[in-house]
């Protein structure tokens, strides 16, 4: 699993939010845990109201963002929040929340079929992170699910792009 190495500009992201052990009642990734019922959620208002979110750069482009808090360690408690990318930040109805991330470097990672419901971030942040040059920059991931190329959770030929934010190790 090898990322190309990428510079971002600021992303803003308009969405809904989760936070908490999103894995506590269903041990892993199902539709019935809070990141899939978080997913459902968005989606329904979207199809309702999408017409309400202005400057959406591609409405077929959905995030996920993991945010880890510094009480992560100690509570296994953390934000989700899944979105659609905006050009600029104008008023939003109240059950949206808005997210700026930073400008960054970025390993991107491109995941496919089986990979996707890998343990994926193990391989990211236990084995290529440590051995890269690089370190986390920021505490949070981003997942970016394209509607061309994403195809399900299951679908062997789905594909997903994960960015982890990064900066050079110092000596």
């Amino acid at each position: 699993m090898e990322p190309r190495i990428i510079e971002k500009e600021e992303i803003i992201l308009v969405g809904m939010i989760f936070y908490g052990d999103p894995f506590k009642s269903t041990g892993g990734w199902s539709e019935e845990n809070e990141i899939g019922k978080l997913w459902k959620r968005f989606s329904t208002y979207w199809d309702k109201h999408g017409e309400l979110l202005k400057n959406v750069v591609d409405p077929n482009v959905g995030y996920k963002v993991h945010i880890e808090p510094e009480e992560y360690a100690e509570t296994k408690n953390f934000y989700v929040m899944v979105a659609v990318k905006v050009a600029k930040i104008e008023a939003l109805p109240l059950e949206l929340s808005i997210k700026v991330l930073p400008p960054s470097t970025y390993a991107l990672f491109t995941l496919r079929g089986k990979e996707i419901t890998s343990n994926w971030p193990d391989e990211v942040y236990q084995k290529w992170l440590p051995e890269s040059g690089y370190k986390e920059a920021h505490k949070f991931t981003i997942e970016c699910y394209d509607g061309e190329r994403f195809k399900g959770m299951d679908n062997p030929e789905s594909e997903l792009d994960v960015y982890v934010p990064i900066k050079r190790k110092t000596k």
